[in-house]
């Protein structure tokens, strides 16, 4: 409906009506399914990185205690009763989709959803008319500045959601969570008042900004032992000062290739899933978790049940005698954590295939992927991602240029193969016993995005689990 829009009406017409068009859109799509999000608890998580596992173990923690949630994320989607993966190549699908999914919820007898909220759907006016209740900050560094302006255009992105916190009434909800009408006050005494929640990761440099806006009740978490969070209540403003204030801090026990041993509070918790960066994210979850009222030991079940995130450092196996694994991270930033967790591991070499985002994306990273990715790997082979309307050729010779100043040489230990599946079939020929193969960029995504808006069905982890199945059934010859 945009793009034809946008035919009609002159360029800067349109540029100059989009955020009428974005709001009168969000709310026709409000309006056609009922306002659902009146009738159900709304967590927002926000943030650079960290919001999709944080949202995967928020659900499972409150679906453990016993809550049906429904959620949305860059992976996976569930409307209650049913997951399936992210097919839409959004984090944040358009507000039709976004309003017809929390309508299944509420028929679903859905008590929380989890919405993952980025930036581009704040810049659209996704969020609006989603009645959020309490807002998670995961932490803050650039990203997509192409399409903000700036970093500071791309922070006050994020602070619209924040702002948005105060747009809605407050919610009632009875003995089992579920959103009640409170036609009277008498009624009110037999419900509970859902306050509006603002929840900030205090490690972050940017924490005091998402603080400073307005909320009923604020928490800050932290795993720096030397922090002080405390000490935040005295600079916010008079508008963001509450009287309803919690501070919870963690502590990495330990961290190796089995998972991570936490102490929360006074809590101790084994966290199956690997990286410093998920004990923060399970320290945003545990936070949500006391918010909602959840004890101590129903927080700890739920976050130890969770095993692994579909595509997030996704190990591969197929009989194979060597390591083989899917992530997500196609940032510098999470690249680097990437490399920190596979340290952990015991292998030979490192082959790890990557590309980048194009259509306009962050094209200053490029380069900077390519050094990375050749001062960590033994191998690199750069391959087609998501070129967009860009010519895909483009953008393996850009992240490949930053490979060859970092000394790869092309053919020996750099490879640069157009078509995304030959690429991985050429790193399980190369893998030998104990190596390790590391395919970053997509994850689980569903599609890879091409010219015209068309979308090629994909999935790195089948296509790397049937290039591994190959070269066994080859071997056994």
């Amino acid at each position: 409906m945009r793009e034809k829009i946008k035919k009609i009406i002159p360029k800067k017409i349109f540029n100059y009506l989009q955020p009428l068009y974005h709001f009168l859109i969000s709310f026709l799509a409000a309006l056609m399914y009922g306002f659902p999000s009146r009738h159900l608890i709304i967590i927002g998580i926000t943030g650079t990185a960290g919001k999709t596992s944080t949202v995967y173990l928020i659900a499972k923690m409150l679906a453990a205690a016993g809550y049906k949630t429904g959620f949305t994320s860059t992976t996976i989607f569930s409307d209650g009763n049913q997951e399936k993966l992210n097919d839409k190549k959004m984090t944040m699908p358009g507000r039709f989709f976004i309003q017809k999914m929390l309508r299944r919820m509420v028929k679903n007898n859905c008590v929380y959803v989890i919405v993952e909220t980025t930036s581009e759907g704040i810049k659209q006016f996704r969020h609006r008319f989603v009645s959020y209740d309490t807002l998670v900050f995961t932490g803050l560094y650039p990203e997509h500045i192409e399409s903000h302006g700036s970093f500071e255009k791309y922070k006050k992105s994020k602070g619209q959601l924040f702002s948005h916190l105060r747009r809605f009434k407050n919610k009632y909800i009875n003995e089992e969570h579920f959103v009640s009408r409170a036609k009277t006050g008498l009624r009110k005494l037999d419900l509970t008042r859902v306050k509006k929640t603002i929840i900030v990761n205090h490690d972050d440099e940017h924490a005091d900004y998402f603080l400073n806006f307005w909320s009923e009740a604020k928490m800050l978490f932290s795993l720096n032992s030397n922090s002080h969070p405390e000490l935040r209540w005295q600079e916010l403003s008079s508008e963001a000062t509450v009287k309803d204030l919690t501070v919870v801090k963690g502590e990495i026990l330990n961290s190796d290739s089995k998972g991570i041993d936490l102490k929360i509070d006074n809590t101790d918790i084994h966290l199956s899933l690997l990286g410093n960066f998920n004990a923060a994210n399970a320290l945003a979850a545990y936070s949500v978790g006391l918010n909602q009222g959840l004890s101590d030991s129903q927080i700890k079940q739920g976050l130890e049940g969770v095993t692994s995130l579909a595509g997030k450092m996704e190990l591969i196996s197929e009989g194979q005698d060597f390591l083989a694994m899917v992530d997500y991270s196609f940032e510098p930033k999470a690249l680097e954590k990437l490399y920190q967790v596979i340290s952990m591991f015991s292998y030979q070499r490192l082959i790890h295939i990557l590309g980048s985002t194009g259509g306009g994306r962050d094209q200053a990273r490029r380069p900077v992927l390519g050094r990375l990715a050749a001062t960590k790997a033994d191998i690199v082979i750069i391959t087609n991602e998501d070129p967009y309307d860009e010519d895909p050729a483009n953008i393996i010779n850009q992240v490949a240029t930053g490979a060859e100043m970092s000394g790869k040489i092309k053919d020996e230990t750099l490879f640069k193969i157009l078509d995304r599946r030959e690429a991985i079939k050429k790193a399980v020929e190369l893998a030998k016993k104990d190596d390790l193969i590391l395919i970053t960029g997509k994850g689980a995504e569903q599609h890879i995005c091409v010219a015209g808006g068309h979308k090629i069905p994909w999935d790195d982890r089948r296509e790397l689990k049937q290039a591994i199945v190959d070269k066994l059934c080859i071997d056994k010859k």
